[in-house]
């Protein structure tokens, strides 16, 4: 027996957004997800399932490959507003350092990803509705997880340089380089 997905109606979304929120409360992402799934399935457009199901998604993250951080990235450039665009793709690029540093990477190889955070905080403060400061409230976790790992900031040597001087010399059908 073949099991079909059933429609909600659209008099039902508001009672299901209250339900996404209820279940990203209750740390419970995937069931979070589905609601939004569903709400899309009969309003593509709706911008605030839309963030939530981002968001739902970005509660997954566990910093693996499986993550799936270019669906959440595509959801979030789907937004129409300048702003949700600029602050939940930074979000989302947090998070996703922030999951990939709980799973053991290495802090200075996710310094880009905190710094293209600060970007999109930093575009999405300068265009925030008026008495809206998530965007800097974000910007300063940012700042705060950085100075909290001081080896976002180590300097890994890249490939030694090399020396001509300093190494053997090369023989060339059985005589040595440059000798005649």
């Amino acid at each position: 027996m073949q099991h079909q997905l059933k429609s909600i109606s659209k008099a039902g979304i508001p009672e299901a957004i209250a339900k996404v929120e209820l279940y990203r409360y209750l740390n419970e992402p995937e069931e979070a997800e589905s609601i939004c799934r569903d709400i899309l399935a009969i309003d593509p457009d709706h911008q605030l399932a839309r963030r939530m199901l981002g968001l739902s998604i970005t509660d997954q993250f566990t910093g693996r490959t499986g993550d799936r951080y270019d669906e959440a990235r595509t959801i979030f450039q789907g937004l129409h507003d300048a702003y949700e665009r600029n602050y939940y793709t930074g979000l989302l690029l947090e998070r996703r350092a922030k999951a990939q540093l709980r799973a053991g990477s290495a802090a200075h190889i996710l310094l880009p990803l905190v710094e293209e955070a600060l970007k999109c905080f930093a575009e999405a403060e300068k265009i925030r509705p008026a008495g809206n400061d998530d965007s800097i409230l974000r910007w300063n976790r940012c700042v705060r997880l950085l100075e909290s790992h001081p080896e976002f900031h180590i300097q890994h040597p890249g490939p030694s340089s090399f020396d001509s001087e300093e190494a053997p010399p090369v023989r060339i059908s059985g005589r040595r380089a440059g000798s005649r």
